[in-house]
């Protein structure tokens, strides 16, 4: 059976006894029922995990680090998911599910045509609440780094952003196919995928995007929900490209 894994927003060091954070510690000793003595792994985000053993002393709680272990399970390359923000709370699937599956940023983005749209407090929350489930989403799936979560924009300000790699926008009327735009040479090493919201992009929003640079891709005969379609081009073009 594997060891309750836990990241830990402190800096982590060989051979240290590390006070536990009151929220790890509330979590692993309230929570999941670990006692004194028990196994544990902990991660910084900064690559690697280290083994450890749990000291609980009344309601202190401590781990004692073993030797840094170098295991990363991250793809060979790049992906941003641009998620065009869905209805209710479907975007904590597509969180959970993009850190599953690799990726290494999320950019939710308040499409014209999005339901939800998000501003200040609402949206701090909202941020803090996608992230704390890429948190928990890393350490169950054994991943040693965390996804990055934008804060909410809209598509032209995301847009201004200098692209990262390989940029494409899936849509059932693209000319070419998600195969045909990865078979490029050489092989791309970031992607960012852009997928709209439940009504689709709008047509200013493609023209943008068409004017930045961003190159339309359909994929396959169907037509998938927004919270399905990202996460199908995430496996799809990790699966093309060996990653």
């Amino acid at each position: 059976m594997s060891l309750p894994r836990f990241f830990c927003d402190v800096p982590l060091a060989s051979g240290a006894l590390l006070p536990l954070p009151e929220a790890l510690a509330h979590h692993a000793v309230r929570v999941l029922r670990l006692r004194d003595g028990d196994g544990l792994v902990l991660f910084d985000g900064t690559g690697g995990e280290y083994p450890a053993v749990l000291h609980v002393d009344g309601r202190q709680a401590s781990a004692q680090l073993g030797e840094l272990l170098p295991r990363e399970a991250e793809l060979k390359g790049g992906i941003t998911l641009v998620q065009g923000l869905p209805s209710g709370d479907k975007m904590d699937w597509v969180v959970e599910k993009a850190v599953e599956l690799g990726a290494g940023r999320v950019a939710p983005i308040s499409a014209q045509r999005s339901v939800v749209q998000l501003a200040g407090a609402r949206a701090d929350k909202r941020l803090a609440h996608w992230r704390r489930i890429a948190q928990s989403a890393a350490e169950q799936c054994g991943r040693n780094r965390l996804m990055q979560v934008d804060t909410p924009c809209a598509l032209a300000e995301w847009l201004r952003q200098p692209p990262q790699g390989l940029r494409l926008l899936c849509h059932p009327e693209a000319a070419d196919t998600l195969a045909t735009a990865l078979s490029v040479r050489p092989a791309p090493a970031h992607l960012e995928l852009l997928v709209g919201p439940e009504g689709g992009w709008s047509d200013a929003e493609l023209q943008a995007a068409r004017q930045a640079g961003v190159q339309a891709v359909r994929f396959g005969p169907r037509v998938l929900r927004t919270e399905t379609a990202g996460l199908a081009l995430i496996a799809a073009a990790t699966a093309l490209l060996g990653w």
